[in-house]
């Protein structure tokens, strides 16, 4: 319990830093600094594996699956690269809200910070109630191993023209909300003429929310085919989530170039798939997921680099 304590004591304190300091109010975005940030944050992450041994070799958390401390960094990895790898495609639909709400950069950086925050809890919830499944409905894994294969091969043959248009649940949201026309405002909520109404800025930030829920329908069953240890899965999905702030902000307008990376994840993807659906009859090597994982990011990084400078 202290240790699940000392961790999210750890990720608040973080969160007030990126909020109240790095990003605070007057600080201009650049390219340097955002890169620098996003850098930061995947360093952190990585560098958590330190503390997962240290945790794992003196027993301070309940160890459900009996693993050494090394299988534990090697699982916390994993599953941190995964769930990094499942948030670029979320990138390319956060961009297309924030273009399609017309919100200004200046006041992104407010909606995310506020949407990860929302992550986190949903994810909690998702990660503790995915566990829960495994445990007891062994076959679930089956159920989930399709839906990453449904989710890959959706992925794959979705419209490449990504469309900045209203859509209908935004429509929706429109006439269900008393939403002000304001545009400049870094308000959730205003008050018009005596009526209170909400801004642009808040119907984003709800539906930058509601796309995370669909994304970890997928990116949890995901790092479970990893592990079903309560404190790795909870720690590398958080960890991902908190960098994909800075991510989105670093690459924001490079989105385009890295375009064979929705390759890697589809790869990935097809792998968890048949990794869940044979989970009961054949176990791949730790060594081997991560090794996978990790080809495939950097392929995908290459390829479109290569398009690129070619062109």
């Amino acid at each position: 319990m202290i240790i699940w304590i000392a961790f999210f004591v750890f990720i608040i304190a973080s969160l007030l830093v990126d909020l109240l300091i790095l990003n605070r109010k007057g600080v201009a975005f650049t390219h340097r600094k955002t890169a620098i940030e996003t850098f930061l944050w995947i360093t952190l992450a990585l560098s958590f594996s330190f503390a997962v041994h240290w945790i794992y070799k003196n027993g301070m958390v309940h160890n459900i699956n009996g693993l050494s401390p090394s299988e534990a960094v090697v699982k916390y990895i994993t599953g941190y690269l995964i769930e990094l790898s499942l948030s670029v495609d979320n990138l390319f639909v956060i961009a297309m809200i924030f273009t399609s709400f017309k919100i200004p950069l200046k006041h992104q950086h407010k909606v995310l910070f506020y949407g990860i925050l929302g992550a986190i809890v949903f994810r909690g919830l998702m990660i503790w109630a995915g566990i829960i499944l495994i445990q007891k409905l062994s076959w679930i894994t089956y159920i989930f191993g399709v839906l990453m294969l449904f989710t890959a091969f959706k992925m794959l043959v979705k419209d490449e023209g990504h469309n900045t248009s209203p859509s209908k649940f935004q429509n929706y949201l429109y006439r269900k909300f008393n939403v002000s026309n304001t545009q400049n405002e870094d308000k959730f909520f205003i008050v018009e003429n005596g009526v209170k109404k909400v801004t642009p800025l808040f119907i984003a930030l709800l539906m930058i929310e509601l796309t995370d829920l669909l994304f970890a329908i997928d990116s949890v069953p995901a790092v479970l085919a990893v592990t079903t240890d309560p404190f790795i899965v909870l720690t590398s999905n958080i960890f991902a989530v908190l960098g994909l702030r800075s991510m989105y902000f670093f690459l924001a307008d490079m989105l385009e170039r890295f375009k064979y990376l929705k390759y890697s994840v589809f790869t990935i993807l097809v792998f968890v798939g048949l990794k869940l659906i044979t989970l009961h009859f054949f176990k791949f090597p730790e060594w081997f997921s991560l090794s996978f994982i990790g080809v495939s990011l950097l392929l995908g990084v290459l390829v479109s680099l290569w398009h690129k400078n070619s062109k």
